[in-house]
């Protein structure tokens, strides 16, 4: 190698060195870009309370019911 391919290489590899610095710190985020805000949870309770009455009555309607369409008498409905 020559003298001038040595200092072509070392001007090469500052130049892309002062390059790649900026340019990492335009696009890696910095430790307070990094940092977020998040909400807080309310602890789990063992206590079970009362559903709202206005929903949960006597007269409301339960869907848990078994509803029945018709009577069934047929013992074999798919044998025919």
């Amino acid at each position: 190698m020559k003298k001038k391919d040595i200092s072509v290489i070392i001007v090469v590899a500052v130049v892309s060195a002062v390059v790649s610095y900026f340019l990492s710190g335009v696009l890696i985020s910095s430790a307070v870009d990094r940092k977020q805000a998040v909400e807080t949870v309310e602890p789990i309770v063992a206590g079970f309370t009362e559903p709202d009455k206005r929903y949960f009555n006597q007269t409301s309607v339960n869907p848990t019911q078994t509803i029945v369409i018709s009577p069934e008498t047929n013992p074999n409905p798919f044998k025919n």
